[in-house]
């Protein structure tokens, strides 16, 4: 193992983890009064550079979105960077989800008729350079160029040079009839899914982590889309259509678990593979919100998977134990700051991290 090609990769990015926010900090970050003093409070962290950056820019309540997106995309970079040539093509395709997240931020924006200002404020970007370009071939240009497009028609049809054309344009006719965006962008995710999938097949022998890793995101999707059928009370047929295949729970199985007659019933099904989900059921009963059940889903996968990817810490593993760090903190971050947009009070919010229980 001494001379596995990751160990430079370890001594790149093992130094970075003590850079991730602390249960300590973001504790801190939720007794900020508003969005203006958490941006103060993130210049005392690793974020303080492209707070400073992006206050000369957006001075407004989009500030804090554009320097989290940018310290995030920094750390992808550096986690890009640091992988030997054997594991980058998978590093890459797994990177490519953000690429995927602003052509979906993009199609949503068209659907709504937002403006071209308003969207490109929220695009996963760096100092001009996308997440996904480490990962696609798409730039921050072409990503204007998108929304410089007069319609979600047009815009979908310029997609084809970037490589989505054949999951986008067969469904184009239906969203004229419907307008409803979510085919469009289920099939965006379904081949995102499937090319992260093709790219960690066996080669060098350690892409089985990265298989795991989205394996287990495509469960915890799956098992929302169930709960989220079962709340509105769908038919089974109208549910399995929106199903993503690579998981570990098999389409198969989807019937099974959905003849839980409730929401609750559901979850205790899910139980021995996602130990917290009951924590949910509070909030369901309270407010009929699935909230509660999504953070607990999201809390036991990031604890399980983080646990396995930091044990091979010599392999493709610890590049994405780096990944899911960064992704997680980016999530939380930006569920504290939309809390303090809208005022949420403290006691709202901490349940909401998953940060807090690492």
């Amino acid at each position: 193992m001494a001379g596995s090609p990751y160990a430079s990769a370890l001594g790149r990015l093992r130094p970075e983890f003590p850079s991730f926010l602390g249960k300590e900090m973001f504790q801190t970050l939720l007794a900020a009064r508003d969005p203006g003093e958490l941006a103060k409070l993130l210049e005392t962290t690793p974020y303080a550079a492209d707070v400073a950056r992006a206050r000369t820019t957006h001075p407004g309540p989009t500030l804090l979105e554009v320097a989290i997106n940018r310290t995030f995309v920094r750390r992808c970079r550096h986690a890009f960077e640091a992988t030997p040539f054997a594991g980058r093509p998978v590093v890459a395709a797994y990177l490519g989800r953000w690429d995927v997240e602003n052509v979906e931020l993009i199609l949503s924006s068209k659907a709504q008729g937002r403006a071209v200002g308003e969207t490109e404020d929220f695009l996963v970007s760096s100092r001009e350079i996308p997440a996904g370009l480490y990962a696609g071939v798409m730039t921050l240009d072409d990503f204007r160029q998108l929304l410089a497009e007069p319609t979600l028609d047009s815009t979908v049809t310029a997609l084809v040079r970037y490589g989505y054309g054949a999951a986008v344009l067969p469904l184009v006719e239906a969203f004229q009839r419907t307008r409803d965006i979510f085919p469009i962008l289920h099939a965006l995710d379904r081949q995102y899914y499937r090319t992260v999938l093709e790219s960690a097949r066996f080669f060098q022998g350690d892409e089985w982590v990265v298989r795991e890793l989205v394996a287990s995101e495509i469960d915890l999707r799956n098992i929302l889309l169930l709960l989220k059928g079962k709340q509105a009370e769908l038919p089974l047929d109208a549910v399995v259509p929106r199903w993503l295949d690579g998981g570990t729970i098999p389409n198969s199985r989807a019937g099974e678990l959905y003849a839980a007659r409730t929401v609750p019933e559901l979850a205790d099904h899910l139980v021995r593979q996602f130990p917290s989900i009951g924590e949910g059921a509070a909030d369901f009963a309270e407010a009929g919100s699935l909230r509660g059940y999504e953070v607990a889903l999201q809390r036991d996968r990031a604890v399980a998977e983080l646990k396995r990817l930091l044990g091979y810490p010599l392999s493709l593993a610890g590049i994405f134990a780096y990944l899911l760090r960064s992704e997680l903190e980016r999530a939380d971050l930006r569920k504290v700051a939309f809390g303090k947009l809208y005022g949420l009070p403290h006691e709202r919010l901490a349940p909401l991290l998953v940060s807090l229980r690492l």
